[in-house]
């Protein structure tokens, strides 16, 4: 499937980041550990004013990662179906790469991959379950709220996106626009280092 078109910001996807994390935490409180579930608005879309691809990114971190079938019992019922990738390679689908100078343990970075495809009246959204220690959860959130703090950096990266958006228009699938994004993001971990480190 091509990549949708980069979007101007709208005012909806938080509300609908909202709205899906209660369904989602109510949809998997019957799963082991599942008073400890959290969910995070993660990606462009929770940057307020950022162009995006207009897909709704959440997170739910657990304490033990549930199996593909106990999960997909608990959010089909949602609308959700497991994510199988691109391709065979495709990256951040059942493991997410360890950012340089994190925990490579690869326990850690095991994870499961959802979607719901758009409607009529929401975007569609892409549900990333990660286990609580896992370095990337904690990345993501991270760089999701430099963006929010640092204006030239969110204007910095919604330029990279553009620009990238416009490179692959018409790829087959979104791989080749998110492996092109590693350099910035490669950045971002020494400037979100920087400011974690300022505010311990």
């Amino acid at each position: 499937m091509p990549a949708p078109r980069i979007a101007d910001y709208d005012a909806i996807w938080p509300l609908v980041a909202e709205d899906w994390s209660e369904r989602i935490v109510g949809a998997t409180a019957g799963l082991p550990g599942a008073d400890g579930f959290r969910v995070d608005h993660i990606g462009s879309t929770a940057v307020p004013g950022l162009a995006a691809k207009p897909i709704v990114d959440l997170q739910l971190r657990v304490g033990d990662l549930p199996s593909e079938d106990a999960m997909s019992e608990a959010l089909e019922p949602l609308g959700f179906v497991l994510a199988p990738g691109a391709r065979a390679d495709s990256p951040g689908v059942t493991a997410d790469t360890p950012r340089p100078g994190s925990d490579a343990d690869p326990s850690k970075h095991a994870k499961l991959l959802f979607h719901r495809p758009a409607t009529e009246h929401e975007p569609e959204i892409i549900l990333h379950v990660r286990r609580q220690d896992s370095p990337f959860a904690d990345f993501v959130v991270a760089f999701r709220d430099w963006l929010r703090d640092d204006a030239r950096a969110a204007e910095s990266y919604e330029r990279v996106k553009r620009e990238l958006a416009g490179r692959f228009e018409g790829a087959a699938d979104y791989d080749d626009y998110t492996r092109a994004k590693a350099e910035f993001l490669a950045n971002a971990q020494i400037e979100v280092g920087w400011r974690n480190e300022r505010l311990d």
